[in-house]
């Protein structure tokens, strides 16, 4: 199928990473479907408007969606709440946006990407999977959500589903504008850039995982991160 045949659907499109990536599939020529739960000024191709803790809805709303070639697993929410002092209803939400909305997506979409015999998956997570997170259960759905790739590269790569992560750093979204002041400056000690990534720069390696890279890439994590690893 060319790339601009395809249909992609962007969860998280109303802001950030989400927003870029659904601007680079748009440039590419896909027809883009933007999801989200609010839309600031711009929304790029069809709007979606959804909320992702509800997730038995899920399944209807793929079937009334249509054909879809490539997913793109962007949304996601952070709080950042002391580990002794964490509210139930964040740590549920967390859960819920990050890990299970995700995980119903591909189960919606695994039949009809099955019986075409293709499709995209493409999960965004974060370096925060690979650290000891001070946002506890963000850094462990986004550390789920590396092995749910896994898991669903092997289960649909017999028929032809390419399942992949970006694992973006430190990247100048609203997520990173709440982070404290300590938080930033330690980011900017772990990048050999010495700034922040740009959405457009992850948007960029989820467009090639989801138009172009061989299907050989699948099951694999593509780090966005400028080596914003502990030491």
């Amino acid at each position: 199928m060319s790339v601009n045949a395809s249909t992609v659907l962007v969860t998280g499109a109303g802001r950030g990473i989400g927003l870029a990536t659904a601007r680079a599939f748009a440039g590419a020529g896909c027809t883009v479907l933007s999801l989200d739960k609010q839309f600031g000024d711009e929304v790029v191709g069809q709007r979606v408007d959804y909320d992702l803790r509800e997730l038995a809805g899920i399944p209807d709303l793929i079937n009334q969606l249509g054909r879809i070639d490539t997913l793109v697993n962007g949304a996601a929410v952070l709080y950042c709440d002391p580990y002794d002092a964490i509210p139930e209803e964040n740590a549920v939400e967390i859960l819920t946006v990050n890990l299970r909305a995700p995980v119903a997506l591909i189960e919606a979409l695994a039949p009809q990407m099955r019986k075409r015999k293709s499709g995209r998956i493409i999960n965004v997570g974060s370096v925060s999977a690979f650290t000891g997170h001070p946002d506890l259960w963000y850094g462990a759905t986004k550390a789920a959500l590396l092995n749910i790739t896994k898991s669903y590269a092997g289960e649909l790569g017999s028929s032809g589903v390419l399942v992949n992560a970006v694992a973006p750093g430190p990247t100048l979204t609203a997520m990173y504008d709440q982070l404290p002041q300590s938080r930033k400056d330690a980011v900017m000690g772990s990048v050999h850039v010495g700034r922040p990534c740009t959405p457009e720069e992850v948007a960029r390696v989820i467009l090639w995982l989801g138009t172009e890279s061989p299907e050989y890439v699948s099951g694999t994590t593509v780090d966005v991160n400028s080596g914003s690893y502990p030491r």
